[in-house]
């Protein structure tokens, strides 16, 4: 259902170069039956699926490390981020995405993906929702190194870490990826590992 105090009078694409960034006027009925005029700019780059794998016996987990060039622009020195597993949908459905970029990026094979929840990750100016995915993992299920795909020139580490030695490098700042601060709290809430 529509909600009945917007109205959109005007978008615009300002940008369609990797993704689309629209500029978009809109209509905002106040509380006061007042109608008001507002403008904002809104980045389109599709939604995605992230994924903890954790192992419960070993009480390991796997995450990747990569370089982000937003957070080197921003200050981060290196533009090295620890991750949890993610990728944008493309045409796929989030479970089968999540199971393809994990085989990609971690080398792991897995078939059961349990969904934990979904969080729009940025809602002031983004228009991506995240699916949110936990599987356990063991060594048999390695087929291959990961590290991602070469041609999408992603470079990626894989890091097997244990679960209590993770969540103090959540603490210590190391880990500031929001996707995986949620995730590592769903497993130590949920009492994962």
């Amino acid at each position: 259902m529509k909600n009945a105090t917007i109205k959109i009078t005007k978008k615009e694409v300002l940008s369609d170069n990797w993704y689309t960034l629209h500029k978009v006027t809109y209509e905002y009925l106040k509380k006061n039956g007042i109608w008001e005029t507002h403008t904002r700019e809104a980045y389109d780059r599709g939604n995605g699926a992230v994924i903890l794998l954790y192992n419960p016996s070993t009480k390991k987990i796997i995450l990747t490390r990569q370089f982000r060039l937003p957070t080197y622009i921003n200050g981060n020195e290196t533009g090295m981020m620890i991750e949890a597993c993610a990728g944008l949908l493309d045409q796929d459905n989030p479970e089968d995405c999540i199971r393809k970029e994990t085989e990609e990026e971690t080398g792991y094979k897995i078939t059961k993906v349990e969904k934990v929840f979904e969080s729009y990750m940025s809602p002031g100016s983004v228009t991506e929702i995240l699916y949110f995915f936990v599987a356990e993992y063991n060594q048999s299920m390695k087929i291959s190194e990961g590290g991602g795909i070469p041609e999408e020139q992603e470079n990626i580490e894989v890091l097997e870490l244990d679960f209590d030695h993770a969540i103090k490098m959540l603490y210590s700042g190391e880990i500031k990826d929001a996707k995986t601060i949620m995730l590592l709290q769903y497993a130590k809430i949920h009492n994962l590992l």
